[in-house]
């Protein structure tokens, strides 16, 4: 290996041959890791000022080593940097372009540090300014669904059980079920965070370092809640990854779910909803069509998430302590499935927004499936009939209307009492929708005040 190539490599001394460009191509991770390098930038030079505090490098190292990263970060965010594949990652490049523009210092910078802590520390600033990234569209989206909920809080649907009419809800109601799914895996977030947010760096390679660092400055710096507490455990795990993607597949489940619901409501089968223009296309051959792709394509990308966290679980399952190249197959699961979910909240914030509900369908479902049926025998064990015996009275009345092919609530009085003779005039105030609504008014329930009032509640939790 000639002098000009083994300057390439931090590593290259111990090395007779240079390495052939399909492992570079193969062991690079510059393409995808580069993403990075603001945090990398951050990372080091919170490195540098605790070197300098601690006397490891001198005020001038410092001094220069923030004017070069300064030029660099310069550099980078206006496109002028050039990455290169010969350098393998994005830790590498910056410190090499950092030691063109100054020197001896730039190569001072990696005293008392590893890659393995390194790339620790950046993945782990990484992921939590993508976790706050994501708890603000979180946000956003929420509140998209808080005010469609409020909008439509007395608009009568029909809840399903197995996809068959069950009893009457609101549409505001639904969607604030959707709301508390989400409340949970904002939780699930946040807690990510806190797992996520230790500083590995000081780790070094695997067993700490010689130097008198001085690793709670570092975690000050870089907004760290502490430091990882096992140099091994700090280089080699990656379990705030898996559980980030687990919290990301469990999100994007409740997005399937939505989706699920989205496509079938717009169904003109259904037609319980119309979304917007601007989140459908049209059909190369079938003029007349209007395809939901957004929320199609949701379903689709939340398999891509579980196959993600599947990955990562794959990838830690027989790793021996501590750090092995394996865990650079960490990163493009991670970064896509960031990419995923903060796309799609995005995308689902405006199209919530751009939902307009057809209650005249939703009224049109509810007298199809006898939706009160559960309201009638309720009220004929109020007057007095054992539940299973008011159970089956009803059912004689449904079977019967679905004979006549008419809802319960216009069956006679006298059909009514001849299956159950406690049945009085009031019953058909029971036999409404409005009715029924109305009856459920408690915390939780589907009463339009209590909708109104969820949704209330829901707003403050926002904050």
């Amino acid at each position: 290996m000639t002098s000009t190539q083994a300057s390439q490599y931090t590593w290259a001394g111990r090395f007779s041959e240079p390495v052939s460009d399909l492992v570079k191509r193969y062991t690079a991770s510059v393409d995808f890791d580069q993403r990075m390098w603001r945090q990398d930038i951050r990372g080091s030079l919170a490195h540098a000022r605790m070197l300098a505090r601690q006397g490891i490098i001198s005020p001038q190292d410092l001094a220069d080593i923030e004017r070069g990263m300064a030029q660099v970060w310069q550099e980078i965010e206006s496109g002028q940097f050039e990455w290169s594949l010969d350098l393998e990652d994005v830790h590498l490049n910056i410190e090499k372009r950092l030691t063109a523009l100054v020197g001896d210092a730039g190569k001072r910078l990696h005293t008392g540090r590893s890659r393995n802590d390194q790339v620790a520390t950046d993945i782990r600033l990484y992921l939590r300014d993508a976790i706050d990234d994501i708890l603000a569209l979180l946000r956003d989206f929420q509140a998209a669904i808080v005010t469609l909920a409020e909008r439509e809080a007395a608009t009568p649907m029909p809840g399903f059980t197995h996809l068959q009419v069950a009893q009457p809800v609101t549409f505001g109601h639904h969607m604030l079920a959707y709301f508390e799914m989400f409340e949970r895996d904002k939780e699930r977030f946040v807690d990510c965070r806190k797992r996520t947010n230790r500083l590995p760096l000081g780790a070094a390679a695997l067993a700490g370092t010689t130097y008198p660092i001085d690793r709670e400055f570092v975690a000050a710096e870089l907004g760290f809640d502490g430091v990882c507490l096992n140099s091994l455990d700090a280089v080699s795990d990656r379990d705030f990854a898996i559980e980030f993607c687990a919290a990301c597949a469990l999100f994007m489940t409740h997005i399937s779910r939505l989706s699920e619901e989205l496509v079938l409501w717009m169904s003109p089968r259904v037609g319980f909803i119309q979304i917007a223009d601007r989140f459908c296309t049209g059909s190369s051959i079938m003029p007349q069509k209007k395809n939901p792709d957004v929320p199609e394509l949701a379903r689709g990308k939340t398999g891509r998430v579980y196959g993600h966290l599947t990955a990562l679980l794959t990838l830690m399952k027989s790793q021996p302590l501590a750090y092995n190249k394996d865990n650079q197959e960490d990163k493009e699961p991670l970064f896509d499935a960031v990419d995923t979910v903060t796309d799609t909240l995005r995308i689902f914030a405006d199209m919530m927004g751009g939902i307009t509900v057809k209650s005249e369908g939703m009224v049109e479902a509810l007298t199809q499936g006898f939706a009160t049926a559960t309201d009638l025998a309720d009220y004929l064990v109020k007057k007095g009939l054992p539940f299973r015996d008011a159970h089956e009275a009803v059912g004689h009345a449904v079977k019967a209307a679905e004979q006549k092919g008419v809802d319960l609530s216009q069956l006679s009085l006298a059909e009514l009492q001849a299956f159950c003779p406690q049945v009085d005039e009031d019953v058909f105030a029971v036999l409404t929708v409005e009715g029924s609504l109305a009856s459920r008014n408690h915390i939780g329930g589907t009463a339009p005040e209590q909708v109104r009032a969820a949704a209330a509640r829901a707003r403050q939790r926002l904050g």
